[in-house]
């Protein structure tokens, strides 16, 4: 077994484990790291190994969010319950749209999206979104407090995401918005933030950046919106991974010891630096607005561009 082929599979690991939950495309990423450090597996294997390493990032979504999601257990009352069961279909009314509209056209987006002038120009694209996005609700927010009401749900900095009493004055950095909580949600909210991760099909995108987006846009929180997003990446996740395993077995793939050592590694990798991800994420956007994010994308997006229509065919890579 291959030492070197394992420490390549551990970084593509670290990579998903990070850009996975950050709005910042882990295929941008994905494919930038590509160029430099490439498994030596067949191009069957490598597309499937794209998909399945998420495993390990949506396993770690299960894990901290475990009381969470399940219904059962944990000293809930009958009210937990119904809370718990409720938010289940508000996830699956969220992935209707993405499953509805991405599984038949999987084979063809990989087929014709799959390069890096779409990459690029999704990063860019979605970049000045998100800069954009939150100068208007920074705006909006302004004009409340100017006009002596307070922003919707405002709460101070640094705030937990379940409702805590206000200790302080909302600020221009409070996370605000009507819907301050995942029971807030309606399924009508839901399901728009559903056909915002739509958008996500399309590589460099970030399907986190994208729902993210839409929840901000339909009236969230930054919290709620990075914790939905969150919870619609299990079944989304799931069955991209099913799908894309189905696909590879029926095209002849098979899983050699090697094999399997690489997308174990990647995926174990991939799941503890998502534990890290999703914790700072989730304490960052506390206190934080995404325009960081926005500006990152856009610089990724112009590296992209700058590489592989500049540099790359410079040196003779391309």
């Amino acid at each position: 077994m291959d030492i070197v082929e394992l420490l390549k599979s551990a970084f593509l690991g670290l990579v998903e484990g990070i850009t996975e939950w950050l709005p910042i495309s882990s295929t941008g990423h994905m494919i930038l790291v590509d160029e430099f450090i490439k498994l030596n597996v067949t191009e069957e294997f490598w597309n499937m190994f794209l998909v399945v390493i998420q495993l390990g990032a949506i396993l770690a979504v299960c894990v901290l969010f475990f009381r969470d999601l399940i219904p059962f257990g944990f000293g809930k009352d009958r009210e937990e319950r119904r809370s718990t069961w409720s938010l289940w279909g508000k996830i699956i009314v969220g992935c209707l749209p993405a499953a509805i509209i991405g599984i038949p056209l999987d084979d063809f987006m990989e087929e014709h999206l799959y390069s890096s002038t779409v990459v690029a120009a999704a990063l860019i694209v979605y970049g000045i979104a998100f800069i954009l996005i939150e100068n208007w609700r920074a705006k909006k927010l302004a004009a409340r407090l100017a006009s002596g009401r307070p922003a919707p749900g405002a709460r101070p900095a640094g705030a937990h995401f379940a409702a805590s009493p206000a200790v302080a004055d909302a600020t221009p950095e409070s996370d605000f918005g009507s819907i301050t909580s995942l029971d807030d949600l309606s399924y009508k909210t839901a399901l728009g933030i559903g056909c915002f991760q739509v958008l996500s099909l399309i590589p460099g995108t970030s399907r986190s950046g994208s729902t993210i987006i839409g929840g901000l846009l339909l009236g969230t929180t930054r919290s709620v919106a990075a914790k939905f997003t969150f919870f619609l990446a299990i079944p989304v996740m799931f069955g991209a991974s099913f799908l894309k395993l189905v696909k590879f077995f029926l095209k002849g793939g098979v899983f050699d010891p090697s094999g399997l050592a690489i997308l174990g590694v990647g995926c174990a990798v991939a799941f503890i630096v998502s534990l890290l991800a999703i914790k700072w994420l989730m304490g960052f956007v506390r206190r934080h607005d995404f325009k960081v994010f926005g500006v990152y994308r856009i610089v990724l997006g112009v590296i992209v561009l700058a590489y592989f229509f500049g540099i790359a065919p410079a040196l003779g890579l391309a």
